[in-house]
């Protein structure tokens, strides 16, 4: 399979799917109202709510909403092969991702920005507003230690890579100051700063990792998962201007540039899918995925196709910042189908490798010594080393392989094959932007969610404006997730970050269906949430069960059994709850 047909395909699919079913849903089923005062302008307080560009706002929600998820999910999902990953990446974002985005943006600008669980208690009752606390919660913290780990796997004794992160967050900071103190309005011009200075963050990485420098950009694991926790801690209680919406927007759009860049370079290479459609691996026992196909692939791709964790972000700091409703869908489903198209560019440069590569790479040694033996073999990875300027061999956890495989296209274009080693640090800086901005965003909207709960018992504690409270939040959200992402690995963080944040998506979309029930002109409307929601459910659940009983309680993980057990049957709780509502509410 031509890799170019891939892309054309995914391509014209998500435009016409924006086009028309986004449109409908915009006006038919949610009725979105331009002329409706959105809580940024209502409670304009400088720092949470802030009336923002719709570019601005986009920036900071596609960069917040994509993360790890639809860069190493699909890269995981290739053991099975590229097409069922392919086809369940479109699927899932047209009618499920981008639908989901969608409602519950729109639900919390009509809310005047509160949280899936405030909306889920006026909407559906106290049970399930409790209820989707607790799991919002605890959800949020296994989603920030399953995105950091892979961070922490792709920039571990890599100064380069270090140093051209680190240096993006001053950067982001300068560039807030800029938009709002020096050249207020110049976002044309802020960009053009910011972007220059974030790529000559690469160029310098050569330099900086031959200098004496480079012993202080050179961390160990250990050493990276205390960082990033307290990367968490600053972007979660600094001002929203300062660092993470600049960061968020800056990222973004070279985000999306560099998505177009590697759509333009398999246009050009016309590179050829070494993976096969499916792999014998599709009925389980995979080396990296070790479930079947059914119900695996959908937790495992998770975010580029549905994710629980927008739910956390339409209800967090977006609706925050949406200067007018009729952006919503551009930010909503627009944004989603944006990241589909990320995770549809993040499995071709997955499986453009040749299998052997490709597993050599995501497994350990001792891992691939089997599949070795049942013919898997080593073709392009010791060239393909030399040329990036490290060992990439045994690195799992889906970002090297994909910064491998982007590279791998980027140098193939004449000219450019000599540049490989920077394409290979440019695409590891590009991973851990969409990271990180995953992380700042999550962490912050963590600490609202604690915010809402303590201040049920210590009310300063719910303002966003006492410092005091901020700084208390933040610090036990930061603390929370760091604490997972010290004591795990990708094997034993990503599978249940993957079930967690499916189980989201079903609770968000079931509030989601409430909230169409009672509210649209036709109740029938409700079959867009609807569905998408039962497949989820019946999918999630079933790879959970599988999960402690194949997985956790085999390996004495007690904690991930109980984690897994409190997580589904609270998703349970809240189905049924809301069902009690719906029948009512079809009743009256």
């Amino acid at each position: 399979m031509n890799a170019i047909t891939l892309v054309i395909i995914a391509a014209l699919v998500l435009i016409i799917a924006y086009r028309y079913y986004g449109y409908f849903i915009a006006t038919k089923v949610l009725m979105i109202d331009p002329d409706r005062e959105t809580p940024a302008n209502k409670f304009n307080d400088g720092r949470d709510y802030v009336p923002t560009n719709k570019w601005v706002v986009f920036g900071h929600h596609f960069a917040a909403i994509a993360g790890a998820g639809p860069l190493i999910g699909p890269v995981l999902a290739a053991q099975f092969g590229y097409m069922p990953g392919y086809l369940w990446l479109l699927i899932g974002a047209v009618l499920g991702g981008g639908v989901h985005d969608m409602v519950i943006l729109f639900a919390s600008v009509r809310h005047d920005g509160k949280s899936l669980a405030e909306i889920a208690k006026e909407e559906v009752g106290r049970i399930t507003g409790t209820a989707s606390s607790i799991a919002v919660l605890l959800i949020v913290i296994l989603s920030m230690a399953g995105l950091a780990i892979v961070i922490v796997n792709a920039l571990y004794s890599n100064p380069w890579g270090t140093f051209t992160v680190t240096v993006t967050i001053p950067i982001a900071m300068f560039i807030g100051i800029y938009m709002r103190y020096i050249r207020p309005g110049k976002i044309g011009e802020a960009s053009a700063i910011g972007v220059i200075l974030v790529l000559l963050g690469v160029v310098l990485g050569p330099a900086v990792k031959a200098s004496s420098l480079a012993s202080y950009f050179t961390l160990n694991e250990t050493q990276l998962k205390l960082v990033l926790p307290a990367y968490g801690f600053l972007a979660a209680t600094l001002p929203v201007w300062f660092l993470l919406a600049p960061r968020d927007y800056l990222s973004s759009y070279m985000k999306i540039g560099t998505i177009l860049v590697l759509a333009l370079g398999i246009v050009f290479v016309r590179p050829t899918i070494a993976m096969p459609a499916v792999t014998k691996f599709a009925a389980g026992g995979g080396p990296i995925i070790p479930g079947p196909l059914w119900p695996f692939l959908m937790i495992t791709i998770a975010c580029g196709a549905i994710s629980g964790f927008h739910a956390l972000i339409s209800s967090g700091t977006t609706p925050k910042l949406i200067d007018n409703e009729k952006s919503i869908p551009m930010i909503g489903y627009g944004a989603m189908l944006a990241e589909c198209f990320v995770g549809v560019m993040a499995l071709i440069a997955a499986t453009v490798l040749q299998p052997g590569d490709y597993f050599a790479i995501n497994t350990s040694a001792a891992a691939f010594s089997k599949l070795q033996a049942a013919g898997y073999k080593i073709v392009n990875l010791p060239q393909l080393s030399q040329l990036v300027g490290e060992n990439i061999a045994h690195r799992p956890g889906g970002a090297v392989s994909l910064a491998v495989g982007m590279a791998y296209i980027f140098s193939r274009i004449p000219f450019l094959k000599y540049l490989m080693s920077y394409w290979y640090q440019f695409a590891i800086m590009f991973e851990a932007l969409f990271i990180l901005t995953t992380i700042d965003a999550g962490t912050r909207v963590g600490r609202f969610i604690v915010q809402d709960i303590a201040g049920k018992v210590y009310k300063p504690l719910k303002r966003t404006d006492w410092w005091p409270g901020i700084i208390i939040t933040s610090g036990l959200v930061s603390f929370a997730w760091g604490y997972l992402l010290f004591g795990g690995s990708i094997s034993t963080i990503w599978p249940i970050f993957g079930v967690a944040n499916q189980l989201l998506a079903t609770l968000a979309l079931t509030i989601g269906t409430t909230i169409i029930l009672k509210h649209s002109k036709k109740r029938s409307y409700a079959l867009i949430t609807l569905i998408p929601m039962l497949a989820l459910l019946v999918t999630t659940v079933g790879a959970g069960t599988w999960s402690i009983f194949k997985t956790y309680i085999p390996k004495n993980m007690i904690l991930n059994s109980f984690l897994m057990t409190i997580m589904i049957a609270i998703v349970i709780i809240v189905v049924v709850d809301s069902a009690s509502k719906w029948s009512k509410i079809i009743k009256d």
